[in-house]
């Protein structure tokens, strides 16, 4: 299904942090204008991979997008995998913060889930493009990297079981199995960039809302 490129409009991943996330040349991170640069080339890997998959994609198209000759995405990046790297690093990194912050914040178990789910959902719609490479292109990733971000994802995981777990010992939540539970509802907000284009009659707010209802329901509560 090929969508309209929006370029990202939060910058999720700084570009001091790409030196260590991806081979980036020193060159590549001097000064305000290669930082314009880098984050072009991410914008436009985001756009061409998310229309086209990654394998589709070349490194000509990743430059048109970004108004660059084709030689100029190997000054800043080395592969076309590097790209896809830095913007699965972004995403999650990104999703890792909002979850952790949501989940770890003030209010009962059942507030901080609804915020998770919300929040979650929300970012999955607002950033569509990069949440659809994050998740759809993950196994072109080489395998250090891949190991990397399923860290990440992980982590992600790892802060929405805690809270499931702190929810049902304090009588809140009615969860047969944290695990699954923690899969069920990520994954329905993770689903949402599948489906979301700007195109669609839902708002990325509104989808937020549904989601954390759907989710406290999930859990055999309401807010």
């Amino acid at each position: 299904m090929a969508l309209s490129y929006r370029p990202v409009t939060k910058r999720l991943l700084s570009v001091a942090n790409l030196r260590h996330a991806v081979n980036v040349t020193t060159s590549a991170l001097t000064g305000p204008a290669a930082s314009s640069t880098v984050e072009r080339l991410l914008d436009a890997a985001a756009g061409a991979f998310a229309d086209r998959g990654f394998h589709a994609t070349t490194t000509r198209d990743i430059a048109s997008r970004a108004g660059l000759s084709p030689a100029g995405v190997y000054v800043h990046f080395d592969s076309k995998e590097s790209l896809l790297y830095a913007l699965s690093r972004r995403g999650h990194e990104a999703a890792l913060s909002l979850v952790r912050g949501a989940a770890t914040g003030p209010g009962t178990p059942t507030e901080r889930v609804a915020r998770v789910m919300s929040g979650f959902a929300t970012w999955h719609a607002e950033h569509y493009e990069v949440a659809r490479v994050v998740q759809y292109e993950f196994p072109h990733l080489l395998p250090e990297h891949r190991d990397d971000v399923l860290t990440l994802r992980k982590t992600i995981d790892q802060a929405v079981r805690e809270l499931l777990v702190e929810g049902q010992a304090a009588g809140e939540f009615e969860v047969v199995d944290v695990h699954d539970t923690t899969l069920a509802l990520m994954s329905l907000c993770i689903d949402v960039a599948r489906w979301y284009s700007p195109g669609v009659r839902r708002t990325p707010s509104g989808i937020g809302r549904t989601y954390a209802s759907l989710g406290l329901r999930l859990l055999g509560t309401h807010a």
